[in-house]
């Protein structure tokens, strides 16, 4: 198919397909429909992006909306205006010529406005028998009416996602703050702990964003955020409860030795026990297991096992413990010793360690001996899974994925 050629006082111009669809849709514009003008202008305005459209573009459209003679664009009160560059220049505060008619041919271009060219190239209306304009050429404004449902909708879209931007950006401040604050608690509350390492990673992981992110980026680091945080109130609470236990322990002992003050060899023979005979196991105290840690984290310390998943992927708990069970036989870990470590940790926490044993995997001789040593520390209150998450986080995690 030839291009088709409009005629203009600058020369014969191709007319491409978006300027003619613009032509068939302003043709079939509904005759009682009417959009008014300032409102459609505000609503280019927000969805000039997604609309095509730069700033000196919407300046000219503005200056022809100023030559539209009523507030609502509307087929009775015609669409076309006519004025000269002259004109239009003034109106755009003194605008240079070659910069008008590029942004002329933008708006066209965009299907916002569509040229009506006289024989003669000249911008101009003829009036009718009664006295009213009759024909017109100039630039005809009956896109803005026949796309004012889209460029609306385009409009409402981007004012959605800068709300959204505004709300994430906001969130991110909030945790940042919360973060600060917790870490500033601990030192100088000099609760044990790898502060200054956590204080280091949280510099990093805020030095990773952009200074105009994206939403998504936002969001990458507010999920990294959510869990460090997350991570640092489960270190407070755990430091929080051992002090407790330590505290009522020492009560406990001081109550006990102040009521039996009498030595054990004042004490009845049938009390004492048999020479030679092995004293009894003490009884093995049952621990409450710890909460687990976020998934996200745990997925962003660990990636290693994502692979192991139903479907090659882990979207909750469950798909991790059913990796951790592929794992576990992988590593050859025994069933017994996987069931302990489930039964003393947690089942949460017991596949979060065969998934940090699978990210060391290279490091580690035995993985059921490594196992089974974890899990008799953790009964014993001695092992903490955090800082084996905070240094496969430093490992793995965005900042090094980045830097990497």
């Amino acid at each position: 198919m030839e291009p088709q050629y409009v005629s203009t006082p600058f020369g014969r111009r191709s007319m491409t397909l978006g300027m003619l669809a613009s032509q068939e849709s302003a043709s079939k514009v509904d005759p009682d429909a009417s959009v008014d003008k300032w409102k459609i202008f505000r609503a280019l305005c927000e969805a000039k992006d997604m609309v095509g459209v730069s700033d000196r573009a919407l300046a000219v459209l503005n200056a022809l909306l100023t030559f539209y003679p009523k507030n609502e664009i509307a087929e009775a009160n015609g669409f076309v205006v006519f004025p000269s560059n002259e004109q239009l220049s003034l109106r755009t505060h003194g605008m240079a010529g070659t910069t008008l008619r590029r942004n002329l041919a933008m708006l066209v271009e965009a299907g916002l406005i569509i040229r009506r060219d006289s024989p003669n190239g000249k911008r101009f209306a003829r009036r009718n028998g009664e006295g009213g304009l009759g024909e017109a050429f100039g630039f005809s404004l009956a896109p803005l009416l026949a796309r004012a449902h889209e460029i609306e909708a385009q409009a409402a879209q981007v004012m959605a996602a800068k709300l959204e931007w505004k709300r994430l950006r906001e969130r991110l401040t909030l945790c940042r703050r919360d973060i600060t604050k917790l870490i500033e608690i601990a030192l100088e509350e000099e609760v044990a702990g790898e502060w200054i390492e956590m204080q280091k990673h949280f510099n990093l992981l805020s030095a990773s964003l952009p200074r105009r992110p994206s939403a998504a980026e936002m969001e990458s680091l507010l999920a990294d955020l959510d869990a460090f945080r997350e991570l640092i109130v489960k270190t407070l609470e755990s430091k929080s409860k051992t002090e407790k236990t330590d505290a009522n322990d020492n009560q406990n002992g001081r109550h006990i030795h102040n009521s039996k003050p009498h030595p054990i060899s004042e004490l009845e023979p049938s009390f004492e026990p048999k020479q030679g005979a092995k004293p009894e196991e003490e009884p093995r105290h049952w621990r409450e297991p710890p909460k687990s840690f976020p998934l996200a984290m745990v997925l962003q310390a660990c990636p290693e096992i994502i692979a192991y998943g139903p479907g090659g992927g882990i979207g909750s708990w469950r798909d991790l413990m059913a990796a951790a069970v592929i794992v576990r036989s992988t590593l050859g870990v025994s069933p017994s010793a996987y069931q302990l470590a489930c039964d003393v940790m947690g089942p949460e926490n017991a596949a979060t360690v065969i998934a940090c044993i699978l990210e060391r995997g290279g490091h580690i001789n035995s993985a059921g001996g490594y196992l089974r040593d974890l899990t008799r520390r953790a009964e014993r209150g001695e092992f903490s899974l955090g800082p084996m998450l905070m240094a496969l986080m430093r490992a793995n995690g965005p900042v090094a994925r980045k830097t990497g």
